[in-house]
């Protein structure tokens, strides 16, 4: 049985249906468990992830970065970090902004650093914007796969509105299942090799 685990902040509750849908996506690899947990319950639950074969840090990028409530996350993952309790686990990390740009990049980038720090695996999207694929390259379609082009971890992006339907657009939340799927299947994979 693979397990992942995804910590995350939700200010507004659209990193939380970004987070829910990649723990679909992962949960529809057979064998695959998930876990969510919201950042501020993580910080007491440390050991927790011990057990864990990957774990999946998410949150909205507020002013360039990730959320408070995750930084503060971040900051007490140095008790695991004094151990290298995280070395050699899959990796991963998404971000949700009300902006196409945002600057989610400083949030992912965090997180690809922090994953490095814990020695962990970091796995990307892999997924080439779908509107490449397409006669129209500039379309902005908010349904197509990886529409804001993001290569280091899932970016979503919902307008400043209630969460629901299509807030994030559905494209992004396709794309975080598909990044779910690709996360499972590299634990998986990772977790079956000979060392």
């Amino acid at each position: 049985m693979t397990h992942l685990t995804i910590v995350y902040h939700s200010g507004y509750g659209h990193t939380a249906l970004v987070a829910e849908a990649i723990r679909d996506g992962a949960m529809s690899v057979e064998d695959t468990e998930v876990a969510l947990i919201e950042a501020a319950e993580a910080e007491s639950q440390l050991d927790r992830f011990d057990a864990t074969d990957g774990i999946v840090f998410g949150a909205p990028t507020y002013m360039g970065s990730a959320s408070a409530p995750m930084k503060s996350f971040i900051d007490a993952t140095s008790k695991p970090w004094f151990e290298l309790k995280w070395k050699d686990k899959i990796a991963g990390g998404f971000t949700n902004s009300g902006n196409l740009s945002g600057d989610k990049q400083g949030t992912l980038i965090q997180f690809v650093v922090l994953a490095a720090q814990h020695g962990m695996i970091w796995v990307p999207p892999a997924a080439m914007p779908e509107s490449m694929t397409k006669d129209d390259v500039a379309t902005g379609d908010r349904q197509s796969i990886n529409r804001l082009g993001a290569y280091v971890g899932v970016m979503a992006q919902s307008e400043n509105a209630e969460p629901g339907p299509d807030n994030p657009p559905k494209g992004d939340i396709a794309t975080a299942k598909a990044y779910g799927v690709r996360l499972a299947k590299a634990a998986k994979r990772w977790g079956q090799g000979t060392l």
